[in-house]
């Protein structure tokens, strides 16, 4: 099968004048910037999707991926028959009832607000990976009233952890955040009490309220990895929750975790549907709306603007076919009195310009995996400084391909001023000096 000749024609204009070399100086110029763009533009994305991601785990590893809560009242009554109806909606792997409530939290050397959450221990593990972030002590302790002294040994890890537990027998069990442990000085087998302003049994005078205080103690450490949760979030029993914000048999929500977190928005709303007014659902998105909006608007800009170096790489793609159709106006000529239609030249000067690109742009994708592999190989961080050991690194095949389709657009978009000029060339005054 023979090629049309504008192809031969095309890749000729390209090449140096002289033999020895096999291309010109400004055609390896615009396959260079071509191929930083969408280098650049593949390694940006890749780091920020990986950020986003990796954000989005750490996340979803402490809170759950639905959050079912009665609209019309603070509590939630027969959360149990509520949780069974949940489950049995589609895509929904487990349920569990919570309570979320915002107290003080002291110990005996600072005093810190924080949120402290009630929980079903046998049925979170199911829903959230606290099990797994757990760093010392254990989860199954926070459900035990009374623990044996010296059952727990303290994080190693974690700076200024006593030598030895001093777990009181008459005290419930608490889960703190590994910064917030740090800060309270409090470990696992030391006390800390709960203050909380709230709640009917509060003794208010007519100038003075009396804060309800209880004593808790240390069971477990966790590290989710995001500074707000370990800094600010507490855990204790379900039972121990209601008891002590005299809750009774009611809870506040109901936590969901589903089969696929990208249909979480749809769950919620099959779930909605299903238990009927006044119960609503949120998912992941919806309570962290304001981060994941901010980072997919930063990634947008951000390709946005590395788009410009590629759009800039495309300059030297219209000075190089410019001043070829300048140097080539003989042979242009020659090609149009040999019976080659306007069409034909202006093919062949896309040619060159989609040439360009597309040599660019297949080196430019894997210099770009290159770049990310030794980003994410090399460049590590201080753990207890960034939470992070390495940057996360993602490449979608979505953002490849819309990289490469902008780049071979715009470098295709940088051929149509030049191949115009040459296709309107007159042949006879091209050739009236020669």
């Amino acid at each position: 099968m023979q090629l049309p000749y504008e192809i031969f024609v095309g890749l000729r204009y390209l090449r140096a004048k002289r033999r020895h070399r096999t291309i010109s100086l400004n055609t390896f110029v615009s396959v260079a910037g071509i191929t930083l763009g969408v280098a650049a533009l593949i390694g940006t994305l890749g780091i920020m999707t990986g950020f986003k991601e990796d954000l989005q785990a750490k996340i979803l590893g402490t809170t759950s991926h639905i959050v079912v809560q009665d609209r019309s009242k603070e509590g939630m009554a027969g959360y149990d028959e509520l949780t069974a109806r949940v489950e049995q909606a589609p895509h929904v792997l487990a349920a569990t009832p919570f309570v979320f409530r915002q107290v003080l939290l002291t110990s005996a050397s600072a005093v810190q607000g924080i949120v402290l959450r009630g929980i079903d221990q046998q049925r979170e593990r199911r829903v959230t990976e606290l099990a797994r972030n757990i760093r010392s002590g254990n989860l199954e302790d926070l459900d035990r009233s009374a623990i044996q002294a010296g059952a727990s040994s303290p994080d190693p890890s974690v700076p200024g952890a006593p030598p030895e537990s001093t777990v009181q027998p008459t005290h419930p069990g608490i889960i703190l955040g590994r910064e917030l442990s740090m800060r309270l000085g409090a470990f696992v087998g030391d006390s800390v009490n709960v203050v909380s302003p709230v709640g009917p049994s509060n003794s208010i005078g007519a100038l003075t309220m009396t804060p309800k205080i209880r004593t808790f103690t240390v069971v477990a450490v966790f590290e989710s990895g995001m500074y707000e949760y370990d800094s600010s979030l507490a855990y204790i029993s379900l039972g121990e929750a209601q008891k002590f914000f005299n809750m009774g048999t009611t809870v506040t929500g109901i936590e969901v975790k589903v089969d696929n977190i990208f249909q979480a928005a749809e769950i919620a709303r099959t779930i909605e549907q299903a238990l009927g007014f006044p119960y609503w659902a949120r998912d992941w998105m919806q309570l962290n709306k304001n981060l994941f909006s901010a980072l997919k608007l930063e990634k947008t800009m951000m390709f946005l603007l590395l788009v410009l170096i590629t759009i800039v790489a495309s300059f030297n793609i219209v000075s190089t076919l410019t001043m070829i159709v300048n140097e080539k106006q003989r042979e242009i000529a020659i090609l149009k009195a040999m019976g080659a239609t306007r069409q034909a030249i202006m093919r062949i000067f896309m040619l060159n310009g989609l040439i360009i690109g597309l040599t660019g742009t297949v080196i430019g994708i894997p210099l770009g995996y290159a770049f990310l592999w030794l980003i994410e190989t090399y460049w590590t961080f201080d753990p207890t400084v960034y939470y992070i050991t390495h940057i996360p690194v993602h490449v979608q095949a979505l953002d490849v391909i819309l990289v490469s389709f902008s780049a071979i657009l715009i470098c295709f978009a940088a051929t149509l001023y030049p191949s115009r000029q040459a296709a309107k060339l007159d042949p006879a005054a091209a050739l009236r000096y020669e």
